[in-house]
């Protein structure tokens, strides 16, 4: 159908976290939410259930798998395997790929680049990242905050074959220089960090956000509070460290226990963050090892850490979208979001299970 049909929902409309913030039914003209009923409006078409904003994948990489950037095909199938699943805004964290094509299709997600990832020389994946040395940092900040959509994504901390264990990327001075650059361009900076080591210094450089987190402690928690820097977990990545650790076992066996200790521990770490009022937002890491569509298995994750269904909901939601700056379900917004058979709030698995997907005001599966 085309955006220009007048869509009507009559169900249950979630605004909000909050137990109040509950409507009855929306419009959708031209692809736009409206509260208002239109007057005289002809081929409606009405969809019931459950209606939440479109879900928000945080940490996802269109345009990339475990070997470096796809084509456009295959980054066509990654971008429709998350709308599928009701991922309609995409934070898509490093990426090499350029996908600038993607925000031409009105059929697929609204995507917030970060650039390419930007990582120390044979310290990440091969074909990933820019693989540069600490006084290049500030200078490839620059250029990958020009060219994403305000995020820049560092890579924080990785294995060194020399220790045999993860350790920091960056010194504090280089890291807090390229930071402030990145703020005085308008970008906020993201760090991939598994370990411990890194997050102090990264932190108090200034850093807006930490992907994954699994080293966090008793100590850095309150120091990411204290700051507001939010965390994206990514647990249904983590859940791929005991097999990363079987693989390394015979050639880093330090590196080794090291991440079946961060896998060990990853659900109290997340709840022991939210407890202490970190923000959470939820993120797949889809496109390097793992499929596209992950986005309800996520949220179940962080319910299974022991966050409440609501605040697993608002992290892929109403506060991831807040968050990063884009609208949910309020008037004149445009009209991206799901419909669902029963209350998620109630059981959050009904997100494995979207009746209707619409985006930008089309009905699309």
């Amino acid at each position: 159908m085309s955006g220009g049909e007048v869509l009507r929902l009559p169900g249950r409309v979630l605004t909000g976290p909050g137990p109040d913030d509950v409507r009855d039914g929306l419009w959708v003209i031209g692809g736009w939410i409206t509260y208002e009923r239109p007057a005289g409006a002809r081929d409606v078409t009405t969809l019931p259930g459950w209606v939440l904003p479109g879900l928000v994948d945080a940490h996802c990489h269109v345009g990339l798998d475990a070997h470096g950037a796809v084509d456009h095909p295959t980054s066509e199938k990654q971008a429709l395997a998350d709308r599928d699943a009701g991922t309609l805004l995409i934070r898509d964290a490093g990426s090499p790929a350029d996908t600038r094509w993607i925000d031409d299709r009105e059929d697929l997600p609204r995507i917030i680049r970060a650039g390419r990832h930007i990582a120390r020389t044979r310290r990440y994946i091969r074909n990933f990242a820019h693989e540069i040395e600490p006084g290049d940092l500030t200078a490839y900040v620059a250029r990958e905050a020009r060219r994403g959509d305000g995020w820049v994504k560092l890579v924080g901390d990785w294995i060194d074959r020399d220790a045999g264990d993860l350790a920091p990327c960056w010194p504090r001075g280089e890291a807090e220089a390229a930071i402030a650059e990145a703020h005085r361009l308008g970008a906020r900076v993201t760090a991939h960090c598994f370990a411990e080591d890194s997050l102090r210094d990264l932190v108090e450089a200034g850093i807006d956000c930490v992907e994954h987190a699994t080293g966090l402690t008793e100590e850095t928690i309150p120091l990411f509070a204290e700051r507001g820097v939010a965390i994206v977990p990514t647990l249904v990545n983590i859940a791929t460290f005991p097999r990363l650790a079987e693989a390394g076992q015979g050639k880093f066996p330090r590196w080794a226990a090291h991440m079946r200790r961060l896998h060990a521990r990853r659900h109290d770490t997340v709840r022991a963050a939210y407890d202490a009022g970190i923000p959470v937002f939820t993120g797949t890491d889809a496109g390097g090892s793992l499929p596209h569509g992950l986005i309800a298995s996520e949220v179940a994750e962080l319910v299974t850490a022991g966050l409440p269904a609501r605040a697993a909901l608002s992290a892929a939601t109403w506060g991831a979208r807040e968050w990063l700056g884009r609208p949910g379900l309020t008037e004149g917004a445009p009209a991206d979001l799901v419909i669902y058979e029963e209350d998620p709030r109630a059981d959050i698995r009904v997100l494995g299970s979207p009746r209707y997907v619409v985006l930008r005001g089309r009905v699309l599966r």
